[in-house]
């Protein structure tokens, strides 16, 4: 624990030479320090890997910490990430070794050591934290000792110390933790803007496809930063028109999530394959109703799309938007995100306190979802259950949160004689992009797609 005087802390080419300087220890925590390298050698592996990545964005550096072997260590972890190469104690400890720097950072030893001290890795981000802002009251307080040092000297004159004042000042109030800066002011705005708008202007800066002509005009396409909600009853086919358009996505060089909450991995291949193949869906589903030219579709599927398609499945363990937030990153670490699909809403758990209402809980994932495409600079597709009255279940603040909300009709759902079969109703009710439209659109349910009613 740090002990509190007077006067400023002794540092090697400090001009003060009063003994009393000695005595002050600067601020610091070694037990958060040793636990954030325990969490950086511990947070291996699928399920912990995304702890290490967290940890990091923090913004810490091998000088926040105040033991130089520390230094060492989180340098050499890092050189490693880079390097795509394990990181782990005896990875590190041979990296250290290899630069002659293993007896300096302590040992082998020491690295299992601090490992040990680490009560949870999931608060990896925590014990950073904690270090980053025991770094910055030390650079206060070397800063200030400078101005203190030379204030009291007869070094320069007025302006002089102006000018060490405002630098030093200036330098520790822009490294603040987590201190916002000044918004932009709209002319250092225009020059991006007119650049941007050109490129719309032109064709080259529109968001990722649909896999519907006319929606992709009446919406632009599926922007970075944005959510699309699709709204419909059950078994309408809001799951076949979001992983449709997951598919188109990723077709045009989208990297695309799908999370799926009510359907399996293999329920989603099979529609994949039925759409994309042209192969009934009940085929696939059924003992013995793959046809000789069906597996060929199958596996030509297999050699010309699935070996290249950027599209990641992802079967949560547990339904909860923490499970779905941390795969979503993973994925933007490991090879970018553009599209997140969550299908669906309702089913999204969340932590739920004892006087707060099922809609106020999904609310709070439909905010987190916002949250999640402004953070990965995603466009995110949430699906959402209609009740009885064909309005969205349980939160108005789904409709809130969406920049895009469609809701899917299907006139032959409730009258299979209707003369308008085989058509859905995509129906736009919100649009910030553009205006309100209902486009009709083929249903070929028995291939789990739609399609543009010129194609079809």
């Amino acid at each position: 624990m740090s002990t509190t005087h007077d006067l400023p802390i002794q540092r090697p080419g400090d001009e003060s030479t009063d003994p009393a300087d000695f005595l002050r220890t600067p601020p610091h925590s070694l037990e958060a320090e040793q636990a954030t390298i325990g969490t950086l050698l511990s947070a291996t592996g699928p399920a912990s890997g995304r702890y290490f990545a967290e940890t990091l964005e923090t913004g810490i550096q091998p000088e926040d910490y105040y033991r130089p072997a520390h230094a060492l260590i989180h340098q050499a972890a890092c050189d490693l990430h880079r390097k795509s190469e394990p990181v782990d104690a005896v990875t590190v400890a041979a990296e250290l070794a290899k630069n002659n720097q293993l007896t300096k950072a302590g040992g082998a030893p020491y690295l299992h050591t601090c490992i040990q001290t680490v009560p949870t890795i999931a608060a990896g981000p925590h014990y950073a934290d904690i270090v980053r802002a025991k770094a910055y009251r030390r650079a206060a307080i070397d800063s200030a000792h400078k101005i203190l040092s030379y204030a009291y000297s007869d070094q320069g004159d007025e302006d002089d110390v102006r000018a060490l004042v405002e630098k030093e000042l200036t330098a520790i109030v822009t490294g603040t933790p987590g201190l916002a800066e000044a918004p932009p002011l709209v002319n250092d705005i225009y020059l991006d803007y007119a650049l941007h708008l050109e490129q719309i202007q032109n064709g080259q800066e529109t968001g990722w496809t649909y896999g519907l002509a006319d929606l992709d005009t009446v919406t632009a396409g599926m922007k970075d930063g944005n959510v699309t909600v699709i709204a419909a009853a059950s078994g309408v086919g809001k799951s076949t028109l979001a992983l449709n358009a997951a598919v188109a996505a990723a077709k045009s060089g989208a990297q695309v999530m799908f999370s799926s909450l009510e359907m399996s991995t293999t329920e989603l291949m099979h529609k994949i394959v039925a759409a994309e193949g042209t192969v009934p869906l009940h085929h696939l589903t059924r003992q013995g109703g793959l046809t000789p030219e069906g597996w060929k579709s199958v596996e030509r599927l297999g050699r010309e799309l699935f070996r290249t398609l950027n599209l990641r499945i992802h079967e949560p363990d547990h339904a909860s938007l923490s499970d779905i937030t941390s795969a979503a990153r993973a994925s933007a670490r490991k090879s970018g995100l553009d599209v997140l699909v969550v299908d669906y809403l309702q089913l999204v758990e969340v932590e739920q306190a004892r006087n707060i209402t099922r809609e106020q809980a999904v609310a709070s994932i439909s905010r987190g979802l916002k949250k999640i495409s402004k953070e990965l600079k995603c466009h995110v597709i949430a699906l959402s259950q209609l009740n009885d009255e064909g309005l969205m279940r349980e939160s108005r603040a789904i409709k809130n949160d969406a920049s895009v909300v469609i809701r899917v009709e299907r006139p032959d759902a409730d009258e299979p004689e209707s003369p308008r079969a085989g058509e859905i109703d995509v129906v736009v009710e919100k649009n910030r992009f553009g205006p309100r439209a209902t486009i009709t659109a083929g249903a070929q349910l028995h291939y789990s797609r739609f399609n543009d009613m010129a194609t079809t």
